[in-house]
Formats: C-alpha cells, sequence, structure tokens
C-alpha cells in the first residue's frame, strides 16, 4: 500500500483519486506565502519503489481506480523515463484508468518540453493543477515566486498546446492593501491570455506563513470582495470555468466563461450589499488558519 510523508495535499477535485506521492515537497518552495512544504527536504523517489506501491493495492480494488493523483508539490518535475515508467505501470494495473493529475510549479513545467507533454498526455497524465497566484510581476516578486507573470504564461500554453487540461489558482489578498486592484487586474489579464480549463480563487490565509503575513497589510473582507469585482470585471477568457469555493474563501461564486460573466459580476455586488447588513464585518480581516504540523 502507499507510504504517505505526512502532510499530504491534494485539489479538491481529485478526492476521489488514488494518490501516489512520487515525489516529497516541492522542488521550487521558495514562495514566502505558502507553507505545505516547508518541513520536507525535496527529493524524488525511486522508479521501482513506486511501481512497487502500484502494484500493492488489492486487487479487488484495482478495477475501480479510474483516477489517480501524483503528489507531492510538483511531480511533473519527476525525470521523463521516470514518469514515463510510472505512467505505464498505472494503465497496466488499473484498466479502468481515465485520467492522472499532478500538481506543477513553473520550476516543473520547464523540464519537460513540448514533445515530453504530448507524450505524458497520451500516457494519461490529462491534468495540471498550477500556482499562478497573481499575474503581477511586483506581488510575484514579493512572494519569491521566482518567475514573470510572462515566463509563467509561455509555460502555460505550452502544456495547453500539448493538449493537457490545466487548473490554474490565484490568491485574493496576496498583494495586500497596496497592490490589491494592480494584482486583481493583472491577474485577470493573464487569464484571459491563457484560458485555462479551470481557474479557481482562494484567499490569503494562515498556514505557515506568519512572517509573510505579518510583513503584509492585509485586505478587509470589503477591500477581499472588491478586489473580486474588480478581477471579474476585466476577466474574460474563453470557455473557462471559474469556482471560488476552496475553504479558505468567505465568498462562493461558480460560472463558465464567457456565458455567467455578467451574473458573477451581479453575485459579488449582492454579496457586498448583503455584507453591509452585518455590523463590522466589512471592516474585519479575515482569520482564517490551519495548522497541520
Amino acid at each position: 500500500m502507499p507510504r504517505y510523508a505526512e502532510p499530504l495535499f491534494r485539489p479538491p477535485s481529485e478526492a476521489r483519486s488514488l494518490i501516489f506521492q512520487i515525489t516529497i515537497g516541492c522542488s521550487q518552495n521558495t514562495c514566502t506565502f505558502c507553507g505545505m512544504y516547508k518541513g520536507k527536504r525535496f527529493h524524488v523517489r525511486p522508479v521501482a519503489e513506486i511501481i512497487q506501491e502500484i502494484e500493492s493495492i488489492p486487487v479487488s480494488y484495482k478495477s475501480k481506480v479510474d483516477r489517480v493523483f501524483l503528489a507531492d508539490g510538483d511531480a511533473l518535475v519527476y525525470p521523463f523515463e521516470g514518469l514515463l515508467e510510472i505512467l505505464d505501470a498505472l494503465s497496466a494495473t488499473y484498466p479502468r484508468l481515465t485520467r492522472v493529475g499532478s500538481y506543477a510549479s513553473p520550476n516543473s513545467m520547464t523540464s519537460k518540453n513540448p514533445e515530453q507533454l504530448t507524450v505524458l498526455r497520451e500516457k494519461r497524465l490529462r491534468i495540471l493543477y498550477f500556482g499562478l497566484e497573481s499575474g503581477d510581476d511586483e506581488t510575484l516578486g514579493q512572494i519569491k515566486k521566482g518567475y514573470t507573470a510572462e515566463q509563467m504564461v509561455i509555460q502555460a500554453l505550452k502544456v495547453r498546446e500539448a493538449g493537457i487540461k490545466l487548473s490554474v489558482t490565484a490568491i485574493l489578498g496576496l498583494a495586500g492593501r497596496g497592490r490589491s486592484m494592480e494584482h486583481a487586474r493583472a491577474t485577470a489579464a493573464w487569464v484571459n491570455r491563457v484560458s485555462p480549463e479551470y481557474f479557481s480563487l482562494l484567499t490569503l490565509f494562515h498556514r505557515h506563513n506568519e512572517d509573510f503575513v505579518r510583513g503584509l497589510e492585509q485586505c478587509t473582507h470589503r477591500e477581499l470582495m472588491l478586489e473580486t469585482r474588480e478581477l471579474l470585471l476585466h476577466l474574460n477568457p474563453t470557455r473557462t470555468i471559474l469556482r471560488s469555493n476552496h475553504v479558505s474563501n468567505f465568498l462562493n461564486l461558480a460560472g463558465s466563461y464567457p456565458k455567467d460573466r455578467e451574473q458573477l459580476i451581479k453575485d459579488v455586488d449582492m454579496a457586498i450589499e448583503r455584507a453591509g447588513t452585518y455590523p463590522g464585518f466589512l471592516d474585519e480581516v479575515p482569520g482564517y488558519s490551519e495548522e497541520y504540523y
């Protein structure tokens, strides 16, 4: 059976997936806002070890597996030939397998060329989850992302052209009060250029990132909703599904572009109006936090 080095993270949409941890930690792991993998030293697990885990799943369950998620933070960085062996073993072991997914950082995207990505897609790697965080270069510099918005556009388009679906996340409040609107507009512009299949919004929260949060003039509920509205006003991608349903979000949104664009803006306006009926709420800073390790 799989052996996990905790904590183990996966996207909400991979809740039913069988998870194999082919890397430990994140190969980039420099982002100051993110505490997910700060307690781990990044390394790649041996192919033989992974294949042994794949084959160890009980026979009665093997015929039920249709989705697999490869962890940890950016398993796409796994050496190409070894990743092919793992994908082949998954296909050979699970006859109903339709989709393999993985997190991907800008660093891991640069590790695969277009031809390799196409081959991986043919081997059932069908979706990558990509943390953009912001389309604003100043904000990206503040969080030590290590890549500019333009560099990430190039990598994202490379993935999409290979036929791999892309699920992109951005973080409300990441730029603080000072660059809230710039962060919103630049992020919308980035998404418009790439038109990923999925675009999700999280809200900045506390999880082993205290130094970063303390150094930021955090946005209030009002400012976060206005930031969201500004992003939606400028957001107009092609055939993109938007979600704002992470546990960190106090404002849940769901719609498809371009069909639901106007309704999503109205939803935010209505939320701001309703929030105004709760004394003090709009001027409060969200306090959601997580403690896993």
